[in-house]
């Protein structure tokens, strides 16, 4: 029967040749090729931004009317509550923009309302962004009946028009420049309640969420480190829209006497002193009403643009 190889079957595969201890270990480019690869590559946020003409022409108006406010009151040539002229005197080499109805330059008083209207729109989506995100991350993590209970008090709120309802907390709480803001604050809080909640709701149901929970992370340390980065896209573009709208309700409380107190500047009061004499001096009101049209333009144009870079199905649309 001889030696034919009768204990060793066919079908077993011959033994690996012996390779080096070199030849076994990986090279270092195909680690790196792998860590690249599970890095997910994420387009550029600004470069989406600069592609859009819309959203770059709201920066540069932001960014005007930023800087007006920021520099606007240190190079007024006249102060905004003296009268230093002629009322109802047209634009000259004088007075760039012309005197309003009792003789106070226009220019100066622009100015200044301009760090007035953007002073009451950071205080007051800096109050509503951070009660709105708090309670948003809360309602949307626990869910049940807080969630319930937090809902139907941004419901409450949400049943007062937005003017009247401010115009109800100055007159409970004084007639200043601080309670237009904080009633301002309270009328957008639900807004960032509720864009907040509904990002948490699709973020707690993830598996980083999940693997958090299940070593035993505090609460809040899983909200502000693991929730709160997440949902950052939407609060951005919101913070950006209910700033312009913030303006806006600013103007309309000054208009109609509340928040900022005359002889102050403001643009919603410079429109509504000088509407009475809208045929003879336009500018008076044309002016301080351009500019909130503007601003609250630009803002929005910003806003639309920030929606498209940062959420990545419009982005990738584009």
């Amino acid at each position: 029967m001889g030696n034919r190889g009768e204990g060793v079957p066919a079908s077993l595969p011959l033994a690996p040749p012996a390779t080096s201890p070199a030849a076994r270990v990986p090279a270092a480019p195909r680690l790196l090729d792998v860590a690249s690869a599970r890095r997910p590559t994420r387009p550029s946020i600004w470069r989406a931004i600069l592609r859009q003409r819309l959203a770059l022409t709201g920066a540069c108006i932001v960014l005007f009317f930023v800087v007006l406010a920021a520099v606007g009151p240190f190079v007024a040539p006249n102060d905004p509550t003296s009268l230093v002229g002629v009322p109802l005197q047209g634009p000259n080499a004088e007075y760039w923009l012309g005197t309003d109805e009792i003789g106070r330059d226009v220019f100066s008083r622009l100015l200044h309302g301009a760090r007035v209207s953007f002073q009451v729109g950071l205080v007051a989506v800096g109050i509503a962004g951070t009660v709105g995100t708090a309670l948003g991350l809360v309602a949307g993590y626990r869910g049940g009946w807080v969630d319930n209970v937090l809902i139907l008090l941004m419901d409450i709120i949400f049943a007062f028009p937005a003017v009247l309802l401010a115009i109800a907390i100055i007159t409970f709480r004084g007639n200043n420049l601080l309670n237009a803001m904080i009633a301002i604050a309270v009328v957008f809080t639900p807004a960032f309640m509720r864009i907040v909640r509904g990002a948490t709701l699709s973020v707690r149901q993830t598996q980083y969420i999940e693997a958090a929970v299940s070593i035993g992370t505090p609460l809040p340390r899983i909200l502000a480190r693991h929730v709160f980065p997440n949902i950052t896209a939407p609060l951005i573009v919101q913070v950006s829209l209910v700033f312009a709208f913030a303006v806006l309700a600013e103007a309309a409380l000054a208009y109609l006497g509340l928040g900022n107190k005359p002889p102050a500047p403001s643009w919603g009061s410079m429109v509504s002193g000088s509407y009475g004499s809208l045929r003879l001096a336009p500018w008076a009101s044309v002016i301080p009403g351009a500019a909130i049209g503007l601003t609250v333009l630009g803002f929005n144009l910003l806003g639309d643009g920030l929606r498209d870079a940062l959420d990545p199905r419009l982005r990738s649309a584009h």
